[in-house]
């Protein structure tokens, strides 16, 4: 009798040997495109395109198609109430109608930069780790993808905050009859005609949301904390104000914050209009979630058909877990776009550089460092 599982066995395919390449971007929104075409102008090369030779870099992104967060944004936000479009390193935005959806124009633009400038995304690749191949402190970083595995010298990370929004807890929450949504999944006012719509957050979106909602249902805005409203345009200078007022957060290790806690809230053409309308009326975060509506500090209830969490996003850096920079203020160090306890690591869009025109800087930042670093070791 032929003995059982006699037949042939499977091919066990050897493991694949990572990739080796000089830097790993990851995330192509406004910081990678920017570092990416920083690397091209200092000589680096694509990796799929070099030669024998030549130093090379990649730039991974976990979505379908270009454009950043910008291909996810809400269908009625428009060119016209887009919140700080800064054009990327080289290239214009090109003219657009400012009544057309902002998801429409800025993801065909950043599809354009990267063909002009030949950036070769790799997408979609999906970073599940990031890790140190070794304990040599000049060894290599490793980046695990689900399309196999990447040998760096250096990382830059610039995968954003939109794939992580905050959802506040509250007792009760679960027990709510109606909807509940983020920001991130907000498609259009007209589902909601009718209702009552309670709008939790203090930021640019929660007024803008506002604003737009109250044209077709009953508003109920709350905040945390009574907004501090400036009539400072909130400018290229405001906004480079803004960047540096969180530099000292994330130098220190604490979570970045908002630009809002920084600036206050600015007067933008949505919040004049919700104020004429007589809309713009806060009111203090309620304390608990009941079945119909909300529960506020003072006892009173106030019903609600949806609750609309208008309350911000967190940075997207669970893939850098194993190297383990989280300081107990649940932040990591970072100075000058660059973590200051992994020096290969730079994290761009994260704190100061969350803003478009603080992305564009740090890329071009993370990039003149990565070079001063390789010549003075070619010097040495």
């Amino acid at each position: 009798m032929a003995p059982r599982n006699s037949g042939p066995r499977p091919t066990v395919s050897p493991p694949v040997q990572p990739v080796t390449v000089d830097v790993v971007v990851i995330g192509a929104g406004q910081a990678g495109l920017s570092a990416a075409y920083h690397l091209q102008r200092r000589g680096f090369v694509p990796v799929s395109r070099a030669g024998a030779g030549d130093e090379t870099f990649v730039v991974l992104d976990a979505n379908a198609g270009p454009g950043g967060a910008w291909q996810h944004r809400w269908e009625s936000l428009r060119m016209a109430t887009v919140n700080g479009i800064h054009e990327l390193p080289g290239f214009a935005v090109p003219p657009a109608d400012p009544r057309s959806a902002s998801r429409d124009i800025l993801p065909a633009y950043f599809a354009a930069y990267e063909e002009r400038y030949a950036l070769e995304v790799q997408r979609p690749v999906k970073v599940r780790a990031v890790r140190r191949e070794d304990d040599d402190p000049e060894g290599r970083l490793l980046v695990e993808t689900d399309r196999g595995t990447w040998a760096a010298r250096f990382v830059v990370n610039s995968t954003g905050t939109w794939t992580r929004p905050f959802w506040p807890r509250f007792p009760g929450q679960e027990r709510f009859r109606g909807r509940q949504l983020h920001v991130a999944d907000y498609v259009s006012a007209d589902e909601f005609a009718g209702k009552r719509v309670v709008i939790v957050g203090a930021g640019i979106s929660a007024v803008q949301l506002l604003d737009e909602i109250s044209h077709v249902a009953d508003t109920f805005w709350v905040t945390r904390r009574e907004p501090q409203w400036t009539e400072d345009d909130f400018d290229i200078p405001a906004r480079v104000a803004a960047i540096a007022g969180v530099e000292d957060r994330v130098r220190r290790g604490l979570p970045p914050g908002s630009v809002i806690s920084v600036t206050g809230m600015h007067w933008t053409p949505w919040a004049r209009a919700a104020q004429e309308r007589g809309v713009l009326v806060r009111h203090p975060l309620f304390a608990s979630i009941e079945e119909d509506g909300v529960r506020m500090p003072d006892g009173s209830f106030e019903p609600a058909d949806v609750i609309l969490w208008a309350t911000g996003f967190r940075a997207a850096i669970d893939h850098l877990a194993p190297l383990r920079l989280r300081t107990p203020q649940g932040g990591i160090r970072v100075a000058d776009g660059r973590a200051l306890d992994e020096p290969r690591l730079f994290l761009i869009g994260y704190g100061p550089s969350q803003s478009t025109v603080g992305a564009n800087r740090a890329g071009r930042d993370a990039v003149r460092a990565i070079v001063a670093e390789r010549d003075a070791a070619l010097a040495a």
